[in-house]
């Protein structure tokens, strides 16, 4: 059996329907690491015990995707990582490709591959077959150079929810390490669905809130206060007005989710921490 110099992280939460697919799709013989942020002890049970490459970790918390990846990179020994979401199947010859990409690359911070279920930073799947170097990469699938990933101290856990691994790039490219997208890499990607679907609504309230938030933060961060702001209002202003109008028409859950946008918005704005969580 091949071995690789290589573990997988998962991140889940309540994520039973998606995640058993996931791990099957990678070898046998790479470790993997399961970070469950919904502390279901059933779920560590019947993974543990069906798969003897897989550790899973309760994180007696919802940490949210990136601190949920740190605490997983935490525990990696090996020189790469790949984190993958729940809703992601690798193909066949897909931990090969990134073996091989290494080689004609050399040094890296990341290499993404790219879905068979979405354009990728309008990358064209049937026409680019050279690997090109980006500012930044989706989070859904990212090879991970440990070496460069552990001088920037990995993902920054103040985000929840959006903007990490756009920030992780970020401070990689300011580091000097370079991101890639290698389109003869290809996973299938689901997208937004990697919790189990009778938590959807609580869901989609968590992510407008955290949406705002965390435009407001990465924005803060990288170009200052007043940018951020500039950058916010329109945000602020559409989402008054639409939970205006979803509110007097009575159309309640919509206009729910533009009262959690104005609550990210706000929180963000007055320097709060991001304190939201699915309500379940």
């Amino acid at each position: 059996m091949k071995t690789f110099d290589l573990t997988v992280i998962i991140t889940s939460f309540h994520s039973r329907d998606k995640i058993f697919s996931c791990i099957e799709s990678i070898e046998k013989s790479i470790k993997i690491i399961v970070i469950e942020n919904s502390n279901d002890e059933k779920l560590k049970e019947e993974i543990q015990s069906k798969y003897q490459n897989v550790e899973c970790i309760l994180s007696k918390e919802n940490l949210g995707y990136g601190a949920g990846n740190n605490l997983g990179l935490s525990k990696v020994e090996t020189s790469y990582a790949l984190i993958v979401n729940p809703d992601v199947t690798l193909n066949n010859d897909a931990v090969n490709k990134f073996f091989l990409s290494i080689n004609n690359l050399g040094d890296f911070g990341i290499i993404a591959p790219i879905s068979q279920n979405e354009k990728y930073n309008n990358f064209n799947i049937n026409e680019d077959k050279e690997i090109k170097e980006v500012d930044n990469v989706k989070g859904f699938a990212m090879f991970l150079n440990m070496k460069n990933l552990k001088q920037i101290n990995f993902f920054d856990d103040n985000f929840f929810l959006y903007f990490e691994e756009i920030d992780l790039c970020k401070r990689l490219k300011k580091n000097n390490s370079k991101i890639f997208i290698d389109p003869t890499i290809k996973v299938s990607h689901l997208g937004g669905t990697s919790h189990n679907s009778e938590i959807e609504k609580p869901m989609e309230l968590s992510r407008n809130w955290h949406w705002m938030w965390s435009t407001f933060y990465f924005h803060k961060k990288h170009y200052g206060y007043l940018t951020a702001v500039i950058k916010i209002l329109p945000k602020l202003t559409s989402s008054l007005i639409k939970f205006i109008i979803f509110l007097i028409t009575f159309q309640k859950f919509k206009s729910e989710i533009y009262k959690h946008r104005l609550s990210g918005i706000i929180n963000s704005v007055l320097l709060k921490k991001s304190w939201y969580r699915p309500k379940l």
